[in-house]
């Protein structure tokens, strides 16, 4: 049997297939992504960043002071969406940890229906705290360091008695969006650092916890170099953006079709880290730090933000909303290195079938 066809397994919960789909915001990976790669067998995961803005639940008044409420509804809403059309599939959430609402939006996935969170953006240390009243939602950090994965078994082993259920392990050289958010170095070789960890776990800590590689996954031949290295499963993101039940607008994966590798560039972001993302005129604006930039907060969503803040940068928020409505040329559109290698637009089971190198099963 193929390594791409075993199945993963995190915590209570197990996937035909060790493919997860990489959480993207705002509304890039919504219920209907989630729910397609759920049903061909992959891990579906829900993004939570800036879910309310869409969202019918917000008012015309006060904004600000109802997004939280707001977002923590929307989610809940996607996740009923997302289990309608995969009622028995595996479906997770991806929580930022630097925003404000990360332990309502983190309480809130656990009591809906999620299997799985997924947390980035920082270091979860009070994650199991939040969802004590659900102990088989399994709780995934991801992280792109050895240090990381130490603080976070620490932490978790010293204050909860449990360990992460899995992790997700960052590639900081090709991996989409903000780079190195929980790395000591962002220089780190995925090929040496998930043997790494994993002697780590294995030896030291004695146990067995899944490593998920992200980061440049494109074809099977990527899949099965992870597997080979090690790691348990991959996480697929930009790969997903060019298919049919991607949530974001159709000019928005025409963009991605047409982009090649050097359209790749690496933009500040509010967050204090570097990004990847695709250039356009938004990217190039924020890469000269252009004076054009808007830099009004529409949410006051993140604990720390230059955008709010020192008015250094341009609102996350915004910017990813705007690319995923479709503004291609006016909005941050988050990519992996590897873009360019997409042919045509296609179905989530098409692009999950070339993945494992089974087209006949899973399409049928």
């Amino acid at each position: 049997m193929l390594r791409s066809h075993f199945p993963l397994k995190i915590g209570q919960h197990t996937a035909r297939y060790p493919i997860v789909q990489g959480a993207m915001a705002v509304r890039v990976s919504g219920a209907r992504l989630t729910g397609a790669v759920a049903n061909a067998g992959g891990v579906g995961v829900i993004s939570s960043l800036g879910l309310g803005l869409n969202s019918p639940y917000l008012g015309t008044k006060s904004r600000r002071g109802n997004f939280f409420k707001t977002n923590q509804l929307a989610l809940i809403k996607e996740l009923q969406k997302a289990r309608t059309i995969s009622p028995e599939g595996m479906i997770g959430v991806n929580i930022l940890i630097a925003t404000k609402d990360y332990p309502v939006l983190a309480q809130a996935a656990a009591a809906n229906g999620a299997d799985l969170i997924v947390t980035a953006a920082g270091l979860p240390l009070h994650l199991p705290a939040y969802t004590t009243d659900y102990p088989d939602v399994a709780l995934v950090p991801m992280v792109c360091g050895l240090e990381a994965v130490q603080i976070i078994c620490q932490t978790w082993q010293q204050q909860y008695d449990r360990l992460p259920d899995a992790f997700v392990v960052e590639n900081s050289q090709a991996v989409g969006g903000h780079i190195g958010t929980t790395c000591e170095d962002f220089n780190n070789q995925i090929e040496w650092l998930i043997p790494k960890i994993q002697n780590y776990l294995q030896h030291q800590l004695q146990v067995d916890i899944p490593l998920i590689a992200a980061g440049g996954i494109w074809d099977r031949a990527d899949v099965d170099r992870m597997l080979a290295l090690g790691a348990s499963g991959v996480q697929v993101g930009t790969r997903f953006i060019t298919t049919e039940e991607c949530d974001a607008n159709r000019r928005y994966k025409e963009f991605h079709l047409k982009a090649s590798q050097e359209d790749v560039v690496v933009v500040p972001s509010p967050v204090g880290k570097p990004a990847r993302a695709l250039r356009n005129v938004f990217a190039q604006k924020a890469i000269a730090a252009s004076p054009d930039l808007e830099r009004r907060c529409i949410a006051n969503c993140l604990e720390s933000c230059l955008c709010r803040d020192t008015r250094q940068t341009y609102c996350i928020l915004q910017a990813l909303a705007n690319a995923a409505r479709g503004d291609v040329e006016n909005g941050l559109i988050f990519s992996g290195a590897n873009v360019g290698r997409a042919e045509r637009i296609m179905s989530v089971a098409e692009v999950m079938a070339e993945l494992i190198g089974m087209r006949e099963a899973v399409i049928a």
